[in-house]
């Protein structure tokens, strides 16, 4: 294939919700585009996009497409992104790799959750944004309406490029206001172009004009040429909206219909004269906050956006070219790890379908395979640009979590390499191996998220597993001062064992001395890995215990805080004063004292006013203003205290603080509650006590699995 210029490189993310037509658009961009030689459909399960086993078996997107079409001589690169709210890891690298965003919008349906989430993350990354009303086919469809649904939802600089002659059936006519012309489409979504119709001439007038006001805002010049002539030529109006949308002071609205092929050859034109292209863009900065110009003529760097499993290729990696250029069978650095790596092939990805290319320049979309460390956020250099690394995608918090196990322990080793794999490819999924909830823990973005991962194990490597509820990390502390006594003795021919400890334990605050009642002759802080800490004082005078057995008190000590003995959860906080004891100058050893420390805890602990700690997160719920107080009052029940509310626009942001357990699969219950429409951010924030009508509960559930383990 051509290897094209940093220039004539377009690269466009396919955003929008489900079902609003971004596979479609994408199989007709490949047919113009001769790509492909037969558009595919969806229903037919034919498509270029959507060609993976889970992708035929649920019908929709689930992972990004890489694909490229042309047009005009440029080489247009595509990223067909699934529209569910569960995918957004999917739309943060879509649009960390695009220069633009496409958002389609079912004409019919108007504007959609999978749209909002869109717009959210495209504003996020500020990355430029033009619209496209497609099914304007559809006898449901609306133009009028929908131009001020968009305006409200999203910006006031939403306008109008194109509006149709008939909306429904018998849409086949645009006009097209940056030509100034009307087009009208075969049924090979061929184009002729025609003057505007008498009937039409006062709209187009009008909006023509604001929309050469729009492009004219773009710079000084354009603006001054503007109000000297009140009109500005076809190429002025390009570099106007060129100028508007690479800054987002313009979002241009389309229209179109994809399935009938109208209008998506005049959208993959206005692609090649107006759209942002690479060396427009925000340049990419590196984790030393510098910026990497896109430039052919400079050092090469490139950064993995993402990686998949292909048939026939194995893993194959997706990497932007930032800068410079790389070749087939050349050596680069991976500048994450310092190790090198040989690019053996080059591809152009249509899909399933791909084609070797000698080259890749700044600003292109390119896959390569058998790479030794293939990883998202790698940044791969030439020996030229060192080691710099381009700063790393960052996803949000997983918002739904399961426990999973293979559903035969046979399976386990091989589910759990299979997990990791899967993992790596998808950074918004992560996963923990709990020793202390003694469980595999599966995070994800939501329910639909994790049956995927269930999905693939089951159909693709033949694993059966099962999916359940994951424990909450609890932890347990005390509120008062303790004292136990425990002598551990036990004889059984020959050396027996024996060891006695005598114990105060007391809650530990941070800037708070110890009890006075006995003095301190040894102090060990030990800061704990799950939060808080263990003070480990020695009180012992007149050698009543051997000073070579309290680190095996210690032990015992320790053992028993990792399994606390209220809910087996992390104990926390305490103060520890062994002050007397007793030995045996045969019988003591190590284990006795380590079993007579463990004991004597364990008591002293349930003394202690013991109470279980829960971990506190940090919510925002982001919700439609008329969804606000079923969300409210839904919060509420789970234990929330709202602390605040915000309006931004139709939303509002209400801020809480939430327990964890109360929301663990909270996704489900917000989509069902705002039909999708509200999202939420949650982020730990501290542990608090549990009331104890909540207490008693997880106390007797506790008491009822060690029964029924015993």
């Amino acid at each position: 294939m051509k290897v094209y210029k940093t220039k004539d490189i377009r690269n466009v993310a396919l955003v929008g919700s489900a079902k609003s037509g971004k596979t479609t658009f994408t199989e007709s961009m490949l047919f113009h585009g001769k790509v492909i030689h037969r558009k595919g459909e969806v229903e037919s399960k034919n498509t270029a996009s959507d060609y993976r086993p889970i992708e035929l078996d649920k019908g929709n997107s689930v992972v990004t497409s890489v694909l490229h079409t042309t047009w005009n001589n440029h080489k247009i690169n595509i990223l067909d992104v699934p529209g569910s709210s569960d995918y957004v890891g999917e739309l943060i690298t879509a649009l960390y790799a695009a220069d633009m965003a496409i958002m389609t919008v079912n004409a019919a349906n108007g504007v959609e959750v999978g749209n909002e989430i869109a717009w959210r993350y495209a504003s996020q990354r500020e990355v430029p944004v033009m619209f496209t009303a497609n099914f304007m086919d559809n006898e449901n469809a609306k133009f009028d309406d929908l131009i001020q649904q968009l305006r409200t939802y999203f910006s006031d600089k939403i306008i109008p490029a194109q509006y149709p002659v008939e909306i429904g059936p018998g849409f086949k006519a645009i006009i097209d206001l940056v030509l100034n012309k009307m087009l009208v489409f075969d049924e090979n979504g061929t184009f002729e172009v025609q003057e505007i119709p008498e009937s039409e001439k006062a709209r187009a007038e009008k909006m023509h004009l604001n929309l050469v006001e729009a492009a004219a805002e773009g710079s000084e010049e354009l603006m001054e040429k503007y109000f000297e002539t009140e009109t500005l030529t076809l190429d002025e109006v390009r570099q106007g909206l060129n100028m508007g949308i690479t800054s987002r002071a313009i979002f241009p609205l389309f229209v179109s219909s994809a399935k009938k092929d109208v209008g998506v050859s005049r959208i993959m034109e206005f692609i090649t004269t107006s759209a942002t292209a690479p060396h427009q863009a925000t340049p990419v900065k590196t984790t030393d906050d510098e910026e990497i110009p896109c430039k052919e003529d400079a050092p090469f760097s490139a950064q993995i956006f993402k990686t998949s499993i292909e048939s026939h290729l194995g893993e194959v990696s997706f990497m932007k070219v930032f800068s410079g250029k790389v070749k087939e069978g050349q050596d680069v650095i991976n500048a994450n790890s310092g190790n090198k790596e040989r690019i053996t092939q080059l591809y152009v990805m249509a899909g399933k379908n791909r084609e070797k290319v000698p080259e890749a320049v700044a600003g292109d979309i390119i896959a390569t395979i058998k790479l030794k460390e293939s990883r998202i956020n790698i940044t791969l250099n030439d020996t030229q640009a060192g080691d710099r690394q381009i700063k790393p995608l960052e996803f949000p918090n997983p918002l739904y979590t399961t426990a999973i196990k293979a559903a035969n322990s046979s399976d386990d080793e091989k589910m759990g390499a299979f997990l990791q794999d899967i993992v790596n490819m998808d950074p918004s999924l992560s996963l923990e191996y709990s020793k202390e909830l003694r469980q595999i823990v599966l995070r994800g973005m939501g329910e639909q998220h994790i049956n995927n991962v269930k999905w693939v194990f089951e159909n693709v490597h033949k694993i059966p597993i099962e999916l359940y509820t994951a424990k909450i990390p609890y932890r347990e502390t005390i509120t008062k001062p303790a004292k136990a006594t425990y002598r551990h003795k036990k004889q059984s021919g020959g050396a027996g064992q024996f060891g006695e400890v005598h114990m105060l334990i007391e809650p530990y605050q941070e800037g708070k001395g110890f009890q006075k009642e006995f003095p301190v002759r040894n102090t060990d802080e030990h800061e704990l890995n799950w939060g808080g800490k263990l003070i480990y004082n020695s009180c012992i005078v007149g050698g009543a215990i051997d000073g070579k057995f309290m680190p095996a008190i210690l032990k015992g000590i320790m053992e028993k805080i990792e399994i606390g003995p209220l809910t087996g959860s992390y104990a926390r906080d305490i103060v520890v004063n062994i002050y007397d004891g007793k030995m045996h100058q045969v019988d003591s050893n190590e284990v006795s004292f380590k079993i007579a420390g463990r004991m004597a805890f364990s008591d002293a602990f349930k003394k202690a006013g013991p109470k279980i700690l829960e971990p506190i997160c940090d919510m925002t719920v982001i919700v439609p203003e008329e969804k606000m107080g079923d969300v409210m009052t839904d919060l509420q029940g789970r234990r929330a205290i709202i602390m605040g509310m915000e309006g931004q626009g139709i939303y509002q942001h209400i801020k809480a603080k939430v327990p964890l357990a109360e929301v663990a699969k909270y996704s489900t219950a917000l989509n069902s509650l705002t039909s999708g429409r509200a999202f939420y951010t949650l982020k730990f924030a501290e542990y608090a006590q549990v009331p104890a009508d909540v207490q008693d509960k997880l106390l007797k559930e506790y008491e009822a699995s060690q029964n029924e383990e015993g």
